[in-house]
């Protein structure tokens, strides 16, 4: 939290208040394991949980972790959980769909509160039928434009390799999604203090024959989305470029943290977690915006525009996604970097004050 600077907002009395971050999820959350959680953060918000096409009847940890990662950085916000059942006999995106639909319905009359949302999912693109994935667009593309949420989306945990066939270039959907913004991963090293020492790209090429989300930070170039026009900035137009909607757009670290599933406290990994953790600074962000200015803003072209007059970003210099080589700038393992959250801050109150 020190790192990334959520204590700068919660000393500015930024705690959610008011806010809330929306989760997608497929599987079930422990609910032992998140009130303990809840108590040893002291959260003061709510959690609410909402079936969407039948209960989950599994808990894979996916749900558990999402809530905390939110819980623990946005401790007053409100945490609305949507779930799915993952046995589902048909494709499990339609229910996916049929989520997003439903935090639409719930918010037709909440566009201007700041809301976001948050999907720790995703498959490689060709593994996602077409019809699928319109519907998902169109969905994502509502959340933006009528509903004016930022929708963060994991950009998978196989590298470069989303459909987990080794040395195969393939993205990750929703990620891949213009209207999303897609989540990196980073491992991040602090001192004593907290204070951030370093930080790289997050991978593990131990076993290539089998990614078993391990083989770290998804990233690389579309290739079912053409080139956004409001991806910009240095390392955007690169010699990988290919003409299609580059990933990701951000990241946060994804390696070795602290949650509490199935009664003790472990590490966890993956983009998984890094989406929420932007999830709950963007609340935060927003909630101090609308004190600030009146107004707050969201889609994933308000990274790239909060870039003016320099980057607000810990940009993220080395490490690789078993294939592309984390840059200066913009580069496919961790896009535009980690938070910097009083920078970002800075900047979107500059840009909205014009």
């Amino acid at each position: 939290e020190h790192a990334y600077g959520y204590d700068q907002l919660w000393n500015r009395g930024l705690h959610g208040e008011n806010m809330t971050v929306n989760l997608v999820e497929i599987d079930a959350a422990d609910s032992n394991d998140v009130q303990n959680y809840l108590d040893c953060v002291n959260f003061q918000g709510q959690v609410q949980f909402t079936d969407v096409d039948g209960a989950p009847t599994s808990s894979l940890g996916e749900n558990t972790l999402d809530i905390q990662m939110v819980a623990g950085l946005a401790r007053s916000s409100n945490i609305n959980v949507y779930e799915t059942d993952d046995n589902t006999s048909g494709d499990i995106w339609t229910n996916v769909n049929d989520e997003l639909q439903q935090i639409i319905n719930d918010n037709t009359n909440n566009v201007s509160s700041g809301q976001v949302v948050s999907i720790s999912l995703g498959a490689g693109e060709d593994q996602v039928s077409s019809q699928a994935m319109r519907a998902i667009d169109q969905s994502l593309q509502i959340l933006n434009q009528s509903e004016h949420m930022t929708v963060f989306v994991a950009s998978g945990d196989c590298g470069a390799f989303a459909d987990q066939r080794f040395g195969h270039l393939s993205v990750s959907f929703p990620a891949s999604d213009p209207w999303a913004t897609a989540v990196g991963g980073t491992t991040l090293q602090v001192d004593g203090n907290g204070n951030r020492t370093n930080e790289t790209a997050w991978s593990s090429g131990s076993n290539p024959f089998s990614c078993k989300n391990r083989w770290g930070t998804g990233g690389g170039n579309s290739q079912v989305f053409g080139h956004p026009g409001w991806q910009t900035g240095n390392g955007v137009q690169n010699s990988a470029s290919t003409g299609g909607r580059q990933v990701p757009d951000i990241s946060a670290v994804a390696y070795a943290l602290a949650i509490y599933y199935n009664g003790q406290w472990g590490g966890a990994s993956g983009t998984s977690a890094a989406a929420p953790i932007w999830a709950a600074g963007m609340v935060l962000m927003n909630q101090g915006l609308m004190k600030d200015t009146g107004k707050f803003t969201y889609s994933p072209r308000l990274f790239y525009d909060a870039q003016a007059g320099g980057s607000p970003y810990n940009d993220i210099t080395s490490g690789t996604n078993l294939h592309f080589r984390a840059g200066p700038g913009w580069d496919y393992t961790t896009g535009l970097g980690s938070p910097n959250l009083a920078s970002v801050y800075q900047h979107l109150a500059q840009l909205l004050r014009r």
